[in-house]
């Protein structure tokens, strides 16, 4: 069975870093409270801990 991730965005996107706004739009994240369901892999990981003070993860 694959793990799955659900990735929720909790804080505006506006004034932060130009690469950070990047992988948000890589995660498929649009505004806040939207939600994602990814699968657990290196790449998504690496991603969620550069963001991680605007995310919130299930």
């Amino acid at each position: 069975m694959e793990k799955f991730l659900i990735i929720k965005q909790i804080k505006s996107s506006i004034g932060i870093l130009p690469k950070h706004k990047l992988i948000l739009k890589g995660l498929g994240l649009k505004r806040i409270n939207h939600i994602v369901y990814r699968k657990k892999n290196k790449s998504i990981i690496g991603m969620i801990n550069k963001i991680s003070y605007i995310l919130e993860i299930q």
